[in-house]
Protein backbone atom coordinates (compact mmCIF):
# COMPACT_ATOMS: atom_id res chain seq x y z
CA UNK A 1 0.00 0.00 0.00
CA UNK A 2 1.42 3.35 -1.02
CA UNK A 3 1.50 6.20 1.48
CA UNK A 4 -0.15 9.59 1.04
CA UNK A 5 3.32 11.08 0.56
CA UNK A 6 4.00 8.67 -2.31
CA UNK A 7 0.80 9.77 -4.06
CA UNK A 8 2.41 13.18 -4.58
CA UNK A 9 5.94 11.95 -5.29
CA UNK A 10 5.79 11.69 -9.09
CA UNK A 11 4.32 15.02 -10.10
CA UNK A 12 0.86 16.46 -9.64
CA UNK A 13 -1.61 14.06 -8.02
CA UNK A 14 -5.09 13.45 -9.37
CA UNK A 15 -7.51 12.73 -6.52
CA UNK A 16 -11.05 11.64 -7.39
CA UNK A 17 -13.84 11.55 -4.83
CA UNK A 18 -16.59 8.94 -4.98
CA UNK A 19 -19.67 8.47 -2.81
CA UNK A 20 -19.61 4.87 -1.62
CA UNK A 21 -22.78 2.97 -2.38
CA UNK A 22 -24.05 5.05 -5.29
CA UNK A 23 -25.44 3.22 -7.18
CA UNK A 24 -24.26 0.30 -4.98
CA UNK A 25 -21.10 -0.89 -3.25
CA UNK A 26 -20.14 -3.45 -5.89
CA UNK A 27 -20.29 -0.69 -8.48
CA UNK A 28 -18.19 1.54 -6.24
CA UNK A 29 -15.48 -1.14 -6.14
CA UNK A 30 -15.44 -1.45 -9.92
CA UNK A 31 -15.40 2.31 -10.41
CA UNK A 32 -12.51 2.80 -7.98
CA UNK A 33 -10.48 0.14 -9.80
CA UNK A 34 -11.26 1.80 -13.14
CA UNK A 35 -10.10 5.19 -11.82
CA UNK A 36 -6.87 3.72 -10.46
CA UNK A 37 -6.17 1.89 -13.72
CA UNK A 38 -6.55 5.21 -15.53
CA UNK A 39 -4.19 7.21 -13.35
CA UNK A 40 -5.83 8.19 -10.05
CA UNK A 41 -3.12 8.68 -7.42
CA UNK A 42 -5.26 8.75 -4.28
CA UNK A 43 -8.96 8.01 -3.75
CA UNK A 44 -11.33 9.90 -1.49
CA UNK A 45 -14.04 7.50 -0.38
CA UNK A 46 -17.15 9.33 0.78
CA UNK A 47 -19.08 7.64 3.58
CA UNK A 48 -22.66 8.82 2.97
CA UNK A 49 -24.42 11.00 5.52
CA UNK A 50 -27.99 12.29 5.60
CA UNK A 51 -27.03 15.94 6.09
CA UNK A 52 -23.77 16.59 4.21
CA UNK A 53 -23.54 20.34 4.80
CA UNK A 54 -20.43 20.96 2.68
CA UNK A 55 -21.88 19.27 -0.38
CA UNK A 56 -23.74 20.70 -3.34
CA UNK A 57 -26.78 18.98 -4.88
CA UNK A 58 -24.85 16.38 -6.92
CA UNK A 59 -23.05 14.77 -3.98
CA UNK A 60 -25.95 15.38 -1.59
CA UNK A 61 -28.25 13.42 -3.89
CA UNK A 62 -25.62 10.69 -4.27
CA UNK A 63 -25.43 10.39 -0.47
CA UNK A 64 -29.19 10.06 -0.19
CA UNK A 65 -29.34 7.42 -2.96
CA UNK A 66 -26.60 5.44 -1.22
CA UNK A 67 -28.35 5.57 2.14
CA UNK A 68 -31.69 4.63 0.59
CA UNK A 69 -29.93 1.69 -1.06
CA UNK A 70 -28.84 0.37 2.33
CA UNK A 71 -25.26 1.64 2.48
CA UNK A 72 -23.89 1.80 6.03
CA UNK A 73 -20.56 2.75 7.56
CA UNK A 74 -19.95 -0.91 8.43
CA UNK A 75 -20.53 -1.95 4.82
CA UNK A 76 -18.15 0.76 3.60
CA UNK A 77 -15.43 -0.61 5.90
CA UNK A 78 -15.94 -4.10 4.46
CA UNK A 79 -15.92 -2.83 0.86
CA UNK A 80 -12.75 -0.86 1.53
CA UNK A 81 -11.03 -3.90 2.99
CA UNK A 82 -11.92 -5.89 -0.13
CA UNK A 83 -10.70 -3.10 -2.40
CA UNK A 84 -7.41 -2.90 -0.54
CA UNK A 85 -6.63 -6.44 -1.70
CA UNK A 86 -6.64 -5.23 -5.32
CA UNK A 87 -5.65 -1.57 -5.18
CA UNK A 88 -2.45 -0.09 -3.74
CA UNK A 89 -3.12 3.68 -3.98
CA UNK A 90 -3.87 5.48 -0.69
CA UNK A 91 -7.48 5.71 0.49
CA UNK A 92 -8.87 8.64 2.48
CA UNK A 93 -12.34 8.64 4.00
CA UNK A 94 -14.40 11.82 3.72
CA UNK A 95 -17.44 12.01 5.95
CA UNK A 96 -18.99 14.04 8.77
CA UNK A 97 -18.42 14.24 12.50
CA UNK A 98 -21.78 12.68 13.34
CA UNK A 99 -20.91 9.54 11.36
CA UNK A 100 -17.75 9.07 13.42
CA UNK A 101 -19.45 9.95 16.73
CA UNK A 102 -22.33 7.57 16.04
CA UNK A 103 -19.97 4.70 15.25
CA UNK A 104 -17.62 5.55 18.10
CA UNK A 105 -14.50 7.53 17.29
CA UNK A 106 -11.94 5.01 18.49
CA UNK A 107 -13.75 2.07 16.93
CA UNK A 108 -14.09 4.03 13.67
CA UNK A 109 -10.33 4.66 13.47
CA UNK A 110 -9.56 1.05 14.31
CA UNK A 111 -11.85 -0.16 11.52
CA UNK A 112 -10.42 2.39 9.09
CA UNK A 113 -6.92 1.19 9.86
CA UNK A 114 -7.94 -2.45 9.37
CA UNK A 115 -9.46 -1.49 6.01
CA UNK A 116 -6.19 0.06 4.85
CA UNK A 117 -7.24 3.72 5.03
CA UNK A 118 -4.54 6.37 5.42
CA UNK A 119 -6.49 9.54 6.19
CA UNK A 120 -9.76 11.14 7.23
CA UNK A 121 -11.41 14.39 6.13
CA UNK A 122 -14.22 15.84 8.26
CA UNK A 123 -15.40 19.04 6.51
CA UNK A 124 -17.72 20.06 9.35
CA UNK A 125 -14.97 19.97 11.98
CA UNK A 126 -13.06 23.26 12.16
CA UNK A 127 -9.39 23.32 13.03
CA UNK A 128 -10.16 24.50 16.56
CA UNK A 129 -12.26 21.38 17.26
CA UNK A 130 -10.02 18.74 15.67
CA UNK A 131 -8.64 17.67 19.07
CA UNK A 132 -11.83 15.66 19.61
CA UNK A 133 -10.64 13.22 16.95
CA UNK A 134 -6.91 13.83 16.74
CA UNK A 135 -5.64 11.41 19.38
CA UNK A 136 -7.77 8.51 18.13
CA UNK A 137 -6.52 9.19 14.59
CA UNK A 138 -2.91 9.22 15.72
CA UNK A 139 -3.29 6.07 17.80
CA UNK A 140 -4.24 4.18 14.64
CA UNK A 141 -2.00 5.98 12.18
CA UNK A 142 -4.81 7.86 10.42
CA UNK A 143 -3.90 11.34 9.15
CA UNK A 144 -6.56 13.88 10.13
CA UNK A 145 -6.53 16.05 7.02
CA UNK A 146 -7.21 19.75 7.50
CA UNK A 147 -8.94 22.12 5.13
CA UNK A 148 -7.89 25.68 4.25
CA UNK A 149 -10.45 28.04 2.72
CA UNK A 150 -10.02 31.50 1.16
CA UNK A 151 -11.48 32.90 4.40
CA UNK A 152 -9.02 31.10 6.71
CA UNK A 153 -6.72 34.16 6.67
CA UNK A 154 -4.92 34.53 10.02
CA UNK A 155 -5.59 30.85 10.87
CA UNK A 156 -3.62 29.58 7.87
CA UNK A 157 -0.27 29.49 9.66
CA UNK A 158 -1.65 27.36 12.51
CA UNK A 159 -3.56 25.02 10.21
CA UNK A 160 -0.59 24.54 7.90
CA UNK A 161 1.89 24.04 10.75
CA UNK A 162 -0.16 21.16 12.22
CA UNK A 163 -1.14 19.60 8.88
CA UNK A 164 -1.01 15.84 8.36
CA UNK A 165 -1.14 13.79 5.16
CA UNK A 166 -1.99 16.63 2.81
CA UNK A 167 -3.79 19.95 3.04
CA UNK A 168 -7.17 20.22 1.35
CA UNK A 169 -7.33 23.71 -0.17
CA UNK A 170 -10.90 24.85 -0.79
CA UNK A 171 -10.85 26.76 -4.09
CA UNK A 172 -14.15 28.59 -3.70
CA UNK A 173 -16.59 29.64 -1.02
CA UNK A 174 -19.81 27.67 -0.72
CA UNK A 175 -20.52 24.00 -1.22
CA UNK A 176 -19.02 21.45 -3.59
CA UNK A 177 -20.06 21.50 -7.24
CA UNK A 178 -18.86 22.30 -10.73
CA UNK A 179 -18.04 25.93 -11.49
CA UNK A 180 -17.48 27.66 -14.81
CA UNK A 181 -14.49 29.47 -13.38
CA UNK A 182 -12.50 29.66 -10.17
CA UNK A 183 -12.05 33.26 -9.12
CA UNK A 184 -9.98 32.73 -5.96
CA UNK A 185 -6.37 33.95 -6.18
CA UNK A 186 -4.94 30.47 -5.73
CA UNK A 187 -1.39 31.62 -6.36
CA UNK A 188 -1.43 33.92 -3.31
CA UNK A 189 -3.36 31.45 -1.16
CA UNK A 190 -1.00 28.56 -1.98
CA UNK A 191 2.10 30.69 -1.51
CA UNK A 192 0.88 31.68 1.93
CA UNK A 193 0.12 28.07 2.89
CA UNK A 194 3.43 26.74 1.54
CA UNK A 195 5.38 29.34 3.49
CA UNK A 196 4.33 27.47 6.65
CA UNK A 197 4.53 23.81 5.64
CA UNK A 198 6.13 21.23 3.35
CA UNK A 199 2.97 19.09 3.39
CA UNK A 200 1.45 18.62 -0.14
CA UNK A 201 -1.48 20.88 -0.98
CA UNK A 202 -4.40 19.61 -3.09
CA UNK A 203 -7.14 21.90 -4.36
CA UNK A 204 -10.79 20.88 -4.54
CA UNK A 205 -14.32 22.38 -4.90
CA UNK A 206 -15.43 23.44 -8.36
CA UNK A 207 -12.89 21.68 -10.59
CA UNK A 208 -14.40 19.66 -13.43
CA UNK A 209 -12.47 20.26 -16.65
CA UNK A 210 -9.00 19.43 -17.87
CA UNK A 211 -8.32 23.13 -18.41
CA UNK A 212 -9.27 23.99 -14.83
CA UNK A 213 -7.11 21.16 -13.50
CA UNK A 214 -4.10 22.37 -15.50
CA UNK A 215 -4.57 25.92 -14.23
CA UNK A 216 -4.84 24.79 -10.60
CA UNK A 217 -1.81 22.50 -10.98
CA UNK A 218 0.38 25.52 -11.69
CA UNK A 219 0.21 26.25 -7.98
CA UNK A 220 -1.01 23.11 -6.21
CA UNK A 221 0.49 19.65 -5.69
CA UNK A 222 -2.75 17.89 -6.52
CA UNK A 223 -6.26 18.33 -7.88
CA UNK A 224 -9.43 16.95 -6.28
CA UNK A 225 -12.59 16.28 -8.31
CA UNK A 226 -15.86 15.04 -6.84
CA UNK A 227 -19.12 16.43 -8.20
CA UNK A 228 -18.12 16.00 -11.86
CA UNK A 229 -17.31 12.34 -11.16
CA UNK A 230 -20.57 11.62 -9.34
CA UNK A 231 -22.49 13.37 -12.12
CA UNK A 232 -20.88 11.15 -14.76
CA UNK A 233 -21.69 8.04 -12.75
CA UNK A 234 -25.34 9.01 -12.33
CA UNK A 235 -25.83 10.10 -15.96
CA UNK A 236 -24.24 7.03 -17.59
CA UNK A 237 -25.92 3.93 -16.16
CA UNK A 238 -24.39 0.78 -17.58
CA UNK A 239 -21.45 2.74 -19.01
CA UNK A 240 -20.05 4.22 -15.81
CA UNK A 241 -16.73 2.37 -15.82
CA UNK A 242 -15.81 3.27 -19.39
CA UNK A 243 -16.97 6.90 -19.11
CA UNK A 244 -15.26 7.44 -15.78
CA UNK A 245 -12.06 5.71 -16.89
CA UNK A 246 -11.86 7.94 -19.95
CA UNK A 247 -12.52 11.07 -17.86
CA UNK A 248 -9.85 10.24 -15.27
CA UNK A 249 -7.30 9.44 -17.98
CA UNK A 250 -8.00 12.79 -19.62
CA UNK A 251 -7.70 14.74 -16.38
CA UNK A 252 -4.49 12.93 -15.42
CA UNK A 253 -2.97 13.58 -18.86
CA UNK A 254 -3.35 17.31 -18.26
CA UNK A 255 -1.47 17.02 -14.98
CA UNK A 256 1.30 14.95 -16.59
CA UNK A 257 2.60 18.17 -18.14
CA UNK A 258 3.83 19.06 -14.65
CA UNK A 259 5.64 15.78 -14.04
CA UNK A 260 8.97 17.45 -13.37
CA UNK A 261 7.49 20.40 -11.49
Amino acid sequence: MRSIKEAFAKGKAFIPFITCGDPDLESTKKLVKSMVENGADLIELGIPFSDPTAEGPVIMEADLRALQGGCTTEKVFQMTKELRQEVDVPFVYMTYANVVFSYGSRKFMEKAKEAGVSGLILPDVPYEEREEFLQDCRDFGIALISMVAPTSEDRIAKIAKDAEGFLYIVSSLGVTGERKEITTDLSSLLNMVKSHTDIPCAVGFGISTKEQAKEVAKYADGVIVGSAIMKKIHENPGKEEAVLGEYVASMKSGLALFKEA
